[in-house]
């Protein structure tokens, strides 16, 4: 079958907001990739628009790490690259897109984490990640922040855990929905304290944080790709990160380890992702693209300013990032089995 996020993002997508088409200083070369050469029996690749599909919110922490790399990306492969934002269902609905698109090179998955969890979390989930997907490359590791409301109670981690033991049936814990990285962290940090707190989903970062920050909601776990801003204009109170070193952007903010809970550690890699089947010389132009991406100055300092850093060049390679997601899917599966969680299929 075709792609359809491909010819979707070609005619309506490019109009709406929150898709952005990059155009990079080779276009117009008639066809010519920025690496020269053929390949094979695919042509001269790229020959039209590359769709990346983010399978959440535009402005969320996923989508802002792929606006990032697409432009040294597209920069790299001489054409151009669309973003296109397909969400929901804890990014199942826009994964389960890509691994049905024509596995051509024109149309690539960014996804996080979540891709090692949906197994664990839905019963129904029509692909599987090893199976229908062909690994492009990791792109960052972004570290969590654990949050509240500015006038919460608790004033250190260690409070916190205090607190929500005493009231675990007041306090809540808010979250981006079922199989997000805040919910995940969220479920770490349950088993890590020994208690079942109120969760409160919302469709997304963006409503939950605004939420966090108007004090509807007590405290949440999310990226520091989206709380670095809040944090430092002092809209919420910031715990720890959940690393094991300080991040460069929040010095002041202790790891779960200096905290005192060190069983909490957990960052969300970001890998790149296209339908089983692709030729291997277009992954290979892609993953190629992606360490371009990884190494442009630009690219490491708007990481920097959102706590997080590319990964370096030897993961950004379908190897090792088909590793990491074996690793993940195991690791993930006993977590989540122990929390007793499941999605609506």
């Amino acid at each position: 079958m075709r792609s359809t996020s491909r010819y979707r993002a070609t005619t309506q997508m490019i109009a709406t907001i929150g898709v952005v088409t990059l155009l990079t200083a080779c276009s117009g070369n008639g066809g010519t990739t920025g690496t020269g050469g053929s390949t094979g029996a695919t042509g001269t690749y790229p020959e039209e628009n590359i769709t990346f599909v983010v399978p959440f919110s535009a402005g969320g922490p996923t989508d802002t790490v792929t606006r990032m790399i697409a432009e040294p990306m597209a920069a790299k492969l001489g054409g151009k690259i669309v973003v296109q934002n397909v969400e929901g269902a804890g990014g199942t609905v826009g994964a389960g897109e890509v691994a049905r698109a024509e596995p051509d090179g024109y149309t690539v998955l960014m996804h996080h984490i979540g891709m090692s969890t949906a197994p664990a979390l839905y019963q129904n989930l029509d692909y599987k990640p090893l199976e229908d997907f062909e690994t492009i490359g990791l792109v960052t590791e972004v570290p969590m922040t654990i949050v509240a409301r500015k006038d919460f109670q608790a004033s250190t981690l260690q409070d916190l855990v205090t607190y929500v033991k005493a009231n675990a049936d007041k306090v809540t814990l808010a979250n981006a929905g079922i199989g997000a990285a805040s919910h995940l962290c969220g479920l770490l940090f349950q088993t890590a304290v020994g208690v079942k707190l109120q969760e409160v989903p919302y469709e997304g970062t963006g409503p939950a944080l605004t939420d966090l920050v108007g004090g509807q909601v007590d405290f949440m776990c999310d990226q520091t790709t989206n709380t670095t801003g809040q944090i430092s204009a002092g809209e919420v109170k910031a715990y720890a990160v959940t690393t094991p070193e300080r991040v460069k952007s929040l010095p002041d903010v202790p790891t779960t380890t200096e905290a005192g809970l060190p069983q909490l550690q957990v960052s969300v890699w970001h890998g790149l992702y296209a339908p089983k089947g692709t030729p291997q010389d277009v992954v290979a132009k892609l993953s190629e693209a992606l360490k371009v991406a990884l190494a442009d100055q630009k690219v490491i300092d708007q990481m920097a300013k959102l706590g997080t850093a590319p990964v370096p060049a030897e993961s950004a390679t379908p190897q090792a990032h088909r590793a990491k997601l074996e690793e993940q899917l195991g690791t993930w599966a006993k977590v989540i089995a122990d929390a007793g969680v499941k999605a609506a299929s």
